[in-house]
């Protein structure tokens, strides 16, 4: 099979009040075929001591957009994390569901506590405070985090930002180190839900930068040429997945771990790396 090709084709739809609707019509249409289908995907989960939130499937929380780790594409969720947890989907032989949901929700545990997913993806920095609150898996990429800004604004660090406003997105990394930059600096911080919000508040000139994670940004300025990245900030983060704390969490966290040591070790993680990036991971 071609990794690329199948990579490529991988695509998971987002959840909608209608997925609800058709799954009573397909449980309907098919009530004759109970060893077929699900039974076999149940089994693979079971014999692993994992306990989904709905048969069949990976429920996956995340909060959207964060190109190019997790966006829509039309109907469909794609992305880098979106490939990297079909390892584990797949692997199950489950279908990966995404749920788009408040990013505090994911990275307090609340999401999983509340059944309605069973992992959690998102670029998600490890932190002592989320390894409290959540299982979470060994990294699976590098990150630091980034300034932007438009290429005449004539800024180029965060001492430039005196008296100016800096875009951050909610309960993330990027916010807390804002934040803590703010005094020293003296800019205000200006919160945004998400990451489409934070970018193009910067385009208009509601603010002066925002500051987030560098494969987000980056590929921001990619597409949009009248911005730039400023400055790097070397904050040495690491990325990983997020689960419940006990039960099926730590069993899931395993699985991914282990799948992911193949895929480097076989080229996959390589293949999924370049597919969004455009270039093969640092050594």
């Amino acid at each position: 099979m071609n990794i690329v090709s199948t990579l490529r084709k991988s695509r998971v739809r987002v959840t909608v009040a209608a997925t609800a609707v058709l799954a009573l019509t397909l449980a309907a249409c098919g009530s004759g075929d109970s060893d077929s289908g699900s039974g076999g995907t149940e089994d693979k989960a079971a014999a692993a001591g994992i306990t989904l939130v709905k048969p069949g499937k990976l429920m996956v929380c995340t909060h959207l957009p964060y190109k190019p780790f997790q966006y829509k594409d039309g109907a469909d969720v794609v992305g880098f994390d979106v490939d990297l947890l079909d390892l584990v989907a797949k692997d199950l032989g489950l279908e990966q569901e995404v749920v788009n949901i408040e990013w505090a929700q994911v990275t307090s545990g609340a999401a999983f506590q509340a059944k309605k997913c069973d992992m959690g993806m998102g670029a998600m920095t490890i932190t002592p405070e989320r390894q409290a609150a959540i299982s979470i898996t060994e990294p699976y990429m590098d990150a630091t985090q980034v300034l932007m800004v438009k290429k005449d604004s004539g800024i180029k660090s965060l001492a430039d930002l005196k008296g100016k406003k800096i875009g951050a997105q909610a309960d993330t990394t990027g916010k807390k180190y804002a934040d803590d930059n703010a005094a020293a600096n003296g800019y205000t911080v200006i919160p945004f839900n998400d990451l489409a919000i934070q970018t193009n508040n910067v385009k208009s000139g509601r603010v002066d930068a925002a500051i987030n994670d560098n494969g987000v940004l980056y590929d921001f300025v990619k597409a949009n040429p009248e911005m730039e990245i400023a400055t790097e900030f070397n904050t040495g983060e690491q990325y990983g997945f997020a689960a419940l704390k006990d039960g099926s969490g730590p069993k899931l966290v395993a699985k991914f771990n282990e799948l992911l040591t193949k895929a480097k070790s076989d080229g996959q993680y390589n293949e999924i790396y370049k597919k969004w990036f455009g270039v093969e991971p640092k050594k």
